[in-house]
Order: C-alpha cells, then structure tokens, then sequence
C-alpha cells in the first residue's frame, strides 16, 4: 500500500510539473507576442506612415484612393534629392501634398512650356513622357504654368527648402503656385503604393 500511495504521489507531482511548466511556456509566448505587437506600432507610427492620394495631380502615376506608406525617418538621415516624390505639410492648405522634388537648394530651376530646365540642363522626365507626347501630338502643351512667374521670380531655390511639381503638370498645385517647400514641412518620402492590390508597387524615384 505504501508504495502505491508513494506511486500515486509522485504521478501527481508530475502532472503538477508538466502544468506548471506548460502555464510558463503560455506566458513566455504571450510576452513575446505583446513584445512583437509594440514594437510593429513603435516602427509603424515612428518610422512610417500611411497617407491616403487625394486628387488628380499626380496622375498618371497615382490616382486617388491608394494608399502609400511614407518614409519618416530618411530625411533625419539626409536631404531630399532630384526625382523623389514626397509628402509634405502645406500650412495655407492645412493638409499634406504629395508631389515629386524638382530641384533643391542651390539648384536655378526653371519650367517653360513642356521643359524643365535644373542648372541650365533639362531634366528627362520619363515618368511623364508618354503624357507629353500626348498633349504634342494635339497641338498643345502638358504644362500650362511656367516658373519663375508673376508670384514668384526668383528661380534659385534657397537653403533648407525643395521645388516640387505634380505629375499631372496642367492640373496641380505646387511650388509654381505655393512657392518653395521647406524642408521641416516634408513628412517623408513615399516609398511603396500598398493598397489597392492590384496597384501594390516600390515607388520609382
């Protein structure tokens, strides 16, 4: 008897040590989990950010609805360059513009009819050429607002600010109409169209 009593006890110390121990391995996962969710919303709301295209100016190569993620940590590292589409604040608006960097500091730009002038060379805009050649072969031109203008002569960008321009050159409001960007107003950098599906793309910059 004493020894199925004694038989008995330790069966039930082992079940008590595989509970125990499988109560822990529930915890440890659940720390983990709670661990992994933190640090997706950390890097989601610290590093990126979702924003939602509104309006037709940067057709044809974003169109209202999809969603981009931003970059917001790039440019803590460095400026923005040439040919970079941004999101930025636009405090007489009171909301974010997305458009493409033309120029930045330093750089003389100039914007006459379908050409862009950056320094005195003409930038090759291939990602709105298939729109130029279109508005050419009607007679007319893509763009039908030049820079420097009434508004704003001086065409030489100054320090700590970008140029920007949309895509949709006849139907957008940007550095021709607003002026300059200052760099504390840039969001980020778009870097990937994630929704709708069908449109899921990296951003050519």
């Amino acid at each position: 008897m004493e020894q199925e009593v004694q038989h008995q006890d330790n069966s039930a110390e082992d079940k008590g040590s595989r509970s125990k121990k499988a109560k822990n391995e529930i915890v440890e996962w659940l720390k983990a989990i709670v661990i992994a969710l933190v640090l997706v919303i950390l890097i989601r709301w610290l590093l990126f950010k979702p924003f939602v295209v509104d309006g037709p100016s940067m057709q044809p190569n974003f169109h209202t609805g999809e969603r981009v993620i931003v970059n917001e940590i790039l440019y803590d590292i460095r400026e923005p360059q040439r040919g970079e589409v941004i999101v930025f604040h636009v405090p007489s608006e009171g909301r974010d513009f997305i458009k493409r960097v033309i120029a930045v500091a330093g750089d003389t730009v100039q914007v006459s009819g379908d050409t862009v002038m950056v320094n005195g060379e003409k930038v090759n805009e291939t990602y709105i050429q298939g729109a130029i050649d279109a508005a050419e072969a009607n007679g007319g031109t893509y763009n039908v607002k030049d820079f420097p203008n009434e508004q704003f002569p001086d065409g030489k960008v100054p320090e700590g600010h970008v140029f920007v321009m949309g895509d949709n050159r006849p139907n957008s409001t940007d550095s021709r109409m607003i002026g300059y960007v200052s760099l504390e107003d840039i969001v980020g950098r778009a870097d990937v169209i994630f929704w709708p599906i069908g449109d899921i793309k990296w951003i050519n910059h």
